[in-house]
């Protein structure tokens, strides 16, 4: 089979730039890979059949650069650039920008991106079509007043979020009238750096939650299907650790009804592509619609595997004007699947990252046993993005053989030189919470060993490794640079794989 693309540009890094590569190859389409000074050894520039450098290791001077990613494609000749999540993945500006520069952005609309990454927008659109909300304010609060007569209609404790907001950032917990003003200022603060927007909201708390996100797919000829819910409640500082499909707490009536909510959300915001829902479940499994991400998700996998589509593959059929070629009665759920996120990380120094060398590396094997990986031994973990290294991910036909599997496949999995989430990863699979399917977002400060929410020392401890880190690595370099690299070491001449621009 022939695709409309022959060349596609992955505006990414690490695991999920190989995974969009191994997707492309099977579909015969020549992939280009971009990198920064720091990633130039990375295994998705080895992987590629193209690779440009594209300037210094900070995001803002190379993966986040609009002009260079899309001169970049120019240059190479690729009909359409894949963002993979994170960096430029949700970025309606770089959508048109990559129109403009006549290439295909495989993600959604500009104009879907637009209105569902504003979360207010997003929820005026979820309370028009009737989907639960968790009550609050669908505007900007505009003051403090404000905020405290919201507060008092809805009930502390109170969330106040950012309105373009994601990961944790520009949130704040709020018990009580006392901590309002604060919270409110440091939200504001706090959104305006990250997101360039300081505009928040307020919701009520929702105590102890479960997060239960439903896959979607949307094609430009009216078709949209669910694929089925995530549940991804173990989390720590609100990022995700360990997710799994289906969702323990969720039966076949509740999948129906949040997929259908899903969709017509997708329907109803013109959006075309992958796209998630996120929804808070309440302990009477109540579900209340929470944010809609515009992109695909770094947990793709376990839906992949109880569901047997390849999304990235979907995506990238889509964006070709492809229709799905399957309606919601074709989908059909088999067995259980689970993620553990291996991040080079300290779980005893609560997270903090572990950017250095990989001395040693071994990937557990084994039937139905999935290793999503953007590094190698020899490979450096660089101090600059995101920590995540690989994803495990593997699937059986029952939830208790899934995490019998997982168990086994964590007790296999082996790195050095780098600290990493792998111990604690085994702790939470282990769990008699977990094993019940006892979930909820607090599941992590239950968890022995205090691997909750972070602090100002911790913080401080991580800025501290960090300059350490970046100082022995100015000492190291000028004996680093007079060996060869990894790929000469190992016979392999990097110059014949990849082509720097």
């Amino acid at each position: 089979m022939t695709f409309p693309f022959t060349k596609v540009l992955i505006a990414n890094r690490g695991e999920i730039a190989v995974r969009v590569i191994r997707a492309c190859r099977e579909m015969g389409i020549a992939t280009v890979a971009v990198f920064s000074e720091a990633d130039r050894e990375s295994l998705h520039v080895l992987q590629a059949d193209e690779a440009v450098a594209i300037g210094p290791a900070p995001a803002s001077e190379s993966y986040l650069n609009h002009d260079k990613i899309i001169a970049a494609a120019r240059a190479t000749g690729a009909q359409a650039v894949h963002p993979g999540y994170g960096f430029l993945a949700e970025n309606a500006a770089f959508a048109e920008a990559c129109a403009a520069a006549g290439l295909v952005f495989i993600g959604p609309p500009p104009a879907a991106v637009r209105s569902m990454g504003d979360k207010m927008a997003a929820r005026r659109v979820a309370a028009k079509l009737g989907v639960p909300l968790v009550p609050g304010t669908s505007e900007p609060l505009a003051d403090g007043a404000e905020a405290a007569r919201v507060a008092r209609e809805i009930g502390y404790p109170v969330m106040i979020k950012a309105a373009m907001g994601g990961g944790g950032k520009g949130m704040r917990l709020v018990h009580a009238y006392a901590e309002l003003e604060g919270a409110l200022r440091a939200a504001r603060s706090e959104a305006g750096s990250a997101f360039g927007d300081a505009s928040v909201y307020i919701e009520r708390y929702i105590a102890a939650p479960r997060h239960v996100e439903v896959q979607i797919l949307a094609d430009a000829h009216g078709t949209v299907v669910h694929l089925g819910e995530r549940e991804c409640s173990i989390q720590r500082r609100h990022q995700k650790l360990v997710e799994e499909s289906p969702a323990p707490c969720v039966d076949a009536a509740m999948r129906r009804a949040m997929g259908e909510a899903a969709c017509r959300i997708a329907a109803a915001a013109g959006y075309v592509n992958a796209g998630t829902v996120e929804f808070l479940v309440d302990r009477d499994r109540n579900f209340y619609f929470l944010e809609m991400n515009t992109r695909l998700q770094v947990e793709h996998p376990v839906t992949e595997f109880v569901t047997g589509r390849d999304l990235v593959r979907e995506q990238i059929r889509i964006a070709a004007g492809e229709k799905l070629g399957y309606t919601q009665e074709d989908i059909v759920w088999n067995g259980h699947a689970i993620e553990c996120r291996i991040n080079a990380e300290d779980p005893d120094a609560n997270f903090m990252p572990s950017p250095g060398k990989i001395l040693g590396l071994r990937a557990p094997g084994g039937p139905w046993v999935r290793d999503d990986s953007g590094v190698y031994e020899g490979y450096t973990v660089p101090r600059y993005y995101d920590t995540l290294m690989a994803k495990l991910i593997v699937w059986a036909p029952d939830r208790e053989a899934a995490i019998a599997r997982m168990d086994r496949a964590l007790a296999e999995y082996h790195v050095s030189g780098v600290r990493t989430t792998l111990p604690v990863l085994r702790r939470i699979v282990r769990h008699p919470d977990f094993v019940a399917g006892r979930l909820d977002t607090h599941f992590m400060e239950r968890l022995p060993g205090g691997h909750g929410s972070g602090s100002r020392r911790t913080v401080a401890l991580i800025a501290a490794v960090l300059e350490a880190y970046e100082r022995a690595g100015r000492q190291a370099a000028p004996q680093a640079a007079q060996g060869p690299g990894p790929w000469a070491r190992s016979g392999r001449p990097a110059a014949s794989r990849w082509r720097a621009r």
